[in-house]
C-alpha cells in the first residue's frame, strides 16, 4: 500500500468533503480516503497495482472539484 495526499480545490461544505471521500473510497484499489476540508486535501491510501495517482485526481475532477 502507497500513501499520496493530493491537494483538493472548490470544496466549501461538509457535502463536498463527503463528495470527495465517497468517489475515492469507491474506486478498487483504496483501502482509505480523509478527506479536510480545512486542509484543502485528500490523504489517500492506496493499492498501487491496482490504481494510479492519475485515476485518484481523476475521480476527484469527475465529481466537479479541482485535483492537485
Amino acid at each position: 500500500m502507497e500513501n499520496t495526499t493530493i491537494k483538493v480545490g472548490g470544496m466549501s461544505c461538509g457535502g463536498c468533503v463527503k463528495s470527495v471521500t465517497g468517489v475515492l473510497q469507491g474506486l478498487p484499489g483504496v483501502a482509505k480516503a480523509e478527506v479536510s476540508l480545512e486542509r484543502g486535501e485528500a490523504r489517500v491510501e492506496f493499492d498501487p497495482a491496482q490504481v494510479g495517482l492519475e485515476a485518484l485526481r481523476g475521480a476527484i475532477t469527475d465529481a466537479g472539484f479541482e485535483a492537485g
